[in-house]
């Protein structure tokens, strides 16, 4: 004969919340990654090559 309890039982709790943990720690370092990356990074980048290119276009002309 089986007693029931009036508690669930607590099975998986803890993976199911340490999985839910790192697929979000994950999908959240991906989307600051790209963020980041799309962002200020490509900016950055942009003027650094405009500036190195008009340099070096001052110095052909020289």
């Amino acid at each position: 004969m089986q007693i029931m309890s009036a508690i669930a039982p607590i099975r998986g709790k803890f993976r199911r919340a340490v999985t839910f943990d790192v697929v979000v720690g994950c999908g959240l370092g991906v989307l600051g990654g790209y963020a980041f990356w799309y962002g200020p990074h490509t900016k950055t980048n942009k003027m650094y090559e405009s500036y190195y290119a008009k340099l070096a276009l001052q110095q052909n002309k020289e």
